[in-house]
């Protein structure tokens, strides 16, 4: 009908965390229909921030294994005969022991997981899906899992990209951190005009690039107030711990500026960062799961004798103030450090949206034909 609004294109996250990815999605335009997560302090996250926002509002996260749904149940249930435009999440590589990851095979329990995986791929037949992981996953010891994920996107008759890593400083964020990221397209859809993956819109200072914005300090971050803010706490630290942080120059100094040595660093050199102090003038290093434990890494406070807040946490995450997230200190930080960034979130989707979403949609008997074939893949 002339005049009535352009419907939004649609969004499903699978291992979706406390919803960055589908933050990300739902301010470039996406309606997100529904996400599976089963860490149950991630899903209270997510039902407090991501289901009260507009683009959200008919969503439901389902809090179980995703071994335990089927797939095309939950597409009649979520979508009806809605399309969807946009998959995202990946199954995660971690989690298994060492001598289970290097004698991985049919039994390794991870299969299952992508198994499942290419099962709501195969099911919800999105225009486009993204996966996400750890830069981890390109070792050789993880080679079966990503050529097992590889197999499956070939089954179902998906052209699936080689993995490309992506640093999030260089699309606006505060944060040097790399990420891997795996972009399978449907059969159907005209990918002749995409390019892969988005050239960056930041990059170093001091190697300006005409047209680019420079990399962001996280300086910001830590000048801002949170008054009244649940997640502006930060690990509680013995007076001993306090002396020497006090000791630790201001912006980047190290454990060794203070003239600390820990007992297990008196024959080695140990982990040069672990409490040490981020520089607020550079981009922040990356937030991990133990991101709010300064002995996890540098993750002291620029200034102040203490670690780094949640809210500090996730502003260098570009999460929005009003994102709260749930579970206490130590769940929220996991939360944060899991997370996709918003600002390298929103990038990449709003990327893909205009070159492969916002076109028209195919007529259904197009979807059978052939394309070209699946690149070979390289492991790194």
């Amino acid at each position: 009908m002339p005049g009535s609004p352009k419907k939004k294109p649609t969004v499903v996250d699978l291992f979706a965390g406390a919803g960055g990815f589908s933050l990300a999605a739902i301010l470039e335009g996406f309606e997100l229909k529904f996400a599976i997560e089963n860490n149950a302090h991630a899903v209270s996250t997510f039902q407090s921030n991501i289901l009260k926002r507009q683009g959200a509002k008919g969503a439901k996260i389902f809090d179980e294994s995703i071994l335990t749904y089927n797939p095309s149940k939950l597409r009649m249930e979520r979508l009806g005969s809605e399309t969807c435009d946009l998959l995202l999440g990946g199954p995660p590589c971690q989690g298994f022991s060492t001598h289970r990851i290097l004698d991985a095979g049919v039994n390794d329990p991870r299969n299952e997981l992508i198994h499942a995986y290419f099962k709501f791929v195969e099911a919800l037949q999105p225009r486009v899906f993204l996966m996400e992981n750890v830069p981890g996953i390109l070792w050789k010891r993880h080679e079966t899992y990503l050529k097992k994920f590889y197999e499956e996107g070939a089954r179902i008759k998906y052209a699936l990209f080689d993995p490309v890593v992506l640093d999030a400083r260089d699309f606006g964020v505060p944060q040097r951190r790399k990420r891997v990221f795996v972009l399978g397209i449907r059969q159907d859809v005209d990918a002749s005009s995409l390019v892969w993956p988005p050239k960056p819109t930041h990059c170093d200072p001091r190697k300006p690039v005409k047209g680019l914005e420079y990399w962001k300090s996280c300086e910001t971050v830590f000048n801002a107030t949170y008054a009244g803010d649940l997640n502006d706490v930060h690990m509680i630290s013995g007076p001993e711990l306090v002396k020497y942080f006090k000791r630790t120059p201001p912006n980047g100094g190290s454990r060794k500026d203070s003239g600390r040595v820990l007992p297990c660093h008196k024959e080695h050199d140990g982990h040069k960062d672990v409490y040490g102090r981020i520089n607020s003038f550079e981009p922040a290093p990356t937030m991990t799961t133990a991101c709010i434990n300064p002995s996890k890494g540098r993750f002291v406070h620029p200034t102040e004798h203490h670690g780094i807040t949640v809210r500090q946490a996730a502003r260098i995450q570009t999460f929005p103030d009003d994102f709260v997230f749930k579970g206490g200190l130590t769940a929220a930080g996991a939360q944060v450090g899991n997370a996709v960034p918003i600002e390298l979130g929103r990038a990449l989707i709003c990327h893909l949206k205009k070159s492969l979403i916002d076109v028209s949609e195919p007529p259904l008997s197009s979807r059978e034909r052939p394309r070209k074939e699946i690149a070979e893949l390289e492991l790194v």
